[in-house]
């Protein structure tokens, strides 16, 4: 069973995507979202997108299309979102999307993630093409406020949290390859997805001179993204 989130208060405040605690990814073991793995300023083994550093970030937001996964028999994940810390820091407040595999068939849904506690996984339908939209936002005294929506269906999802030793040492726009408990899981093809309207501390994220970011493994390039113009770019993936 997947862990049980207690450590951080979590108080619902608008719930028409359902929220359920489950093992993420029915059948499959715990996968979670987390902190930037950075082997260089624009290269990281998980990440891939723009983050904002060396700074004090309150709040982020982007929209994004849910890219459809390519599968085959292999087992593979990915995921799509914003967050607030976890370049260079210890904790990710995050919210966003996903697209897996299991045994050939693609699997759609949008979560929300205190790390280092497990994700709750919400349970709308999520299809490929539909237009999503996060956002994480604190008042700066460990009090956050996470919302998803799509576009698409008029569903939303927000609730808040409590985090006392959240850094708010960066703001980012992610596609990751989850990780679980023997590191960093194979990464879906999801083609190309489009991330717009990327914010920072309400502005677009341009502002900040973010780090662009690929995701590498040894020589092979992962993911990769496209130079950032106010506050549109997208990650292509490229390899497993």
């Amino acid at each position: 069973m997947r862990k049980v989130l207690s450590g951080a208060a979590l108080v619902l405040v608008l719930v028409a995507f359902p929220a359920t605690a489950r093992t993420h990814a029915a059948a499959q073991a715990p996968v979670q979202f987390v902190p930037n793995h950075k082997i260089s300023q624009s290269t990281s083994s998980n990440w891939s997108g723009y983050s904002a550093i060396n700074g004090r970030y309150t709040s982020v937001s982007a929209t994004w299309t849910q890219p459809a996964a390519s599968c085959t028999s292999a087992t593979t994940y990915s995921s799509f979102w914003v967050g607030l810390d976890g370049d260079g820091s210890s904790t990710v407040e995050q919210t966003g999307t996903s697209a897996d595999c299991s045994g050939g068939v693609p699997k759609y849904y949008a979560w929300y993630e205190m790390y280092p506690k497990f994700p709750v996984n919400l349970s709308p339908t999520i299809r490929p093409g539909d237009s999503m939209s996060g956002s994480v936002t604190t008042d700066g005294g460990g009090h956050f406020t996470l919302t998803i929506r799509d576009g698409s269906t008029g569903q939303s999802f927000t609730t808040t949290a409590h985090l006392n030793r959240a850094k708010l040492a960066s703001a980012e726009v992610i596609a990751e390859a989850p990780s679980g408990s023997g590191g960093v899981l194979p990464l879906t093809n999801f083609g190309t997805v489009g991330f717009s309207s990327s914010t920072v501390n309400g502005q677009a994220i341009d502002s900040f001179n973010p780090d662009k970011i690929d995701m590498v493994s040894g020589s092979t390039v992962k993911a990769q993204t496209s130079t950032l113009s106010r506050g549109s770019f997208s990650v292509a993936r490229k390899h497993a």
